[in-house]
């Protein structure tokens, strides 16, 4: 197709915007189209795309670009990324930005420095480089540079993951059952979901496979107490009270009333009555204190860099820092020592992250356990052999990679308290 130069320059104008990094790349995206209406369906799309495709691939971009200006990336993106014929841009272009496109076609990625084709900061892949094989962070890096496939969970109020399976199929909605999580189903094709009766009476709701996964490690019980400690927009909440079967007692706790203000029409569309979203101050607040000890489940998954969620949200790697690091793992230690005084003798309390880097999960496990000899680790296979769910890797902990499992990257320690 041809673009036109009122796309174009839209797009440039809102890659400008998105690369100041002042807020999510999602949230500036979304203001931009909404500040500029005129903009269709198609524009939007091929606008976000692009976006997308820069921040993913920045730093190889960058690296091949005169300048690294935004006009030139947006460029280099189309030509190099989205595999657009220079004839299709011609007419956007200058006579000495066209001789410059012509040579960037020849150049093969291959060719440039790992740190580069890596496209991460020096200081994420110097962290990496500890954990993985030069092989497995090659393989890891190039899972991070694709976009994220569309996950849902059915919710087993409403129906069975074959039931749903089979109104897609009837639909001609390609869609097939994702590889670990018994409740997920993996779209093959993008549909209008927000308008979809089945999204809209609350029998799926959007939720990456490995957070499923996630929350099934807690294996609550129908009569159980459980707390999910960072409750967030509630996905995972939603996930434990159906599969307590709307029984039992499910709290949502969570700092940020705006993230609560979101559960609230998922929780109505659910038709589930377990759940009960709750706002605290932090984590000493009185709502917490009066639970402690009581709890069969709870938790965790812990505020970090979202690391292994780089598919989806390309633009964490250039908002994160190092410097913020030791800030996430203070508060990572602060929330899981709260919540873990919550947890009575026998019960369970699993500590999660879509982070990648060890700081933030096996090291953080490690000092807890060495700080609360009362606990202890539950193998995670144990519990996935319980699941039916075979997850390679995932012995003492829960580790699921993009290369490996074409999940997000996630990490989870279960762990029980002793009787």
């Amino acid at each position: 197709m041809n673009y036109t130069a009122p796309q174009f320059d839209a797009l440039v104008h809102a890659l400008t915007i998105v690369l100041t990094l002042r807020s999510p790349a999602d949230a500036t995206l979304k203001q931009y189209f909404r500040d500029n209406r005129n903009l269709g369906g198609r524009d939007r799309a091929l606008i976000a795309d692009t976006i997308y495709a820069v921040l993913r691939r920045r730093r190889t971009l960058e690296a091949i670009t005169p300048a690294a200006a935004p006009r030139e990336l947006a460029l280099a993106a189309l030509v190099k990324i989205a595999g657009v014929g220079i004839n299709h841009i011609q007419h956007l272009v200058t006579q000495e930005e066209f001789d410059w496109l012509v040579e960037l076609k020849k150049l093969n990625f291959e060719s440039l420095p790992f740190e580069t084709r890596a496209d991460l900061p020096d200081w994420v892949l110097s962290r990496l480089r500890a954990q993985y094989s030069e092989k497995d962070l090659l393989s890891l890096t190039r899972a991070l540079q694709q976009s994220a496939p569309l996950d849902l969970r059915v919710n087993t109020m409403r129906a069975r993951r074959d039931e749903v399976l089979e109104r897609f199929k009837a639909e001609g909605v390609a869609a097939g059952p994702t590889a670990l999580s018994p409740l997920g189903i993996r779209m093959k094709e993008k549909i209008a979901l927000n308008t979809h009766p089945l999204y809209l009476d609350g029998t799926v709701e959007v939720q990456d496979e490995g957070s499923q996964v996630l929350g099934l490690l807690l294996e609550p019980k129908r009569n159980d107490m459980v707390v999910d400690f960072c409750a967030g927009a509630g996905g995972k909440t939603l996930e434990i009270g159906a599969l307590m079967n709307s029984q039992g007692r499910v709290y949502a706790f969570d700092v940020s009333e705006k993230r609560l203000a979101n559960l609230g029409p998922r929780l109505k569309r659910s038709g589930l009555s377990n759940v009960h979203p709750q706002r605290i101050t932090a984590e000493n607040d009185t709502r917490v204190k009066r639970l402690r000890g009581k709890i069969d489940r709870v938790l965790v998954d812990a505020p970090c860099t979202g690391l292994g969620t780089l598919r989806r949200n390309p633009d964490l790697k250039w908002r994160q820092t190092e410097a913020g690091i030791a800030e996430l793992n203070q508060k990572q230690a602060v929330i899981l020592a709260a919540a873990a005084q919550l947890v009575k003798p026998g019960g369970r309390l699993v500590y999660g992250t879509c982070s990648l880097l060890a700081e933030e999960n096996e090291n953080i496990v490690a000092a807890f356990l060495a700080a609360n000899p009362d606990f202890a680790i539950v193998p995670c296979g144990e519990v996935l052999a319980r699941l039916k769910i075979a997850a390679p890797g995932c012995d003492e902990f829960l580790r699921l990679l993009p290369h490996v499992h074409d999940t997000d990257g996630f990490f989870a320690a279960v762990l029980e308290r002793r009787k």
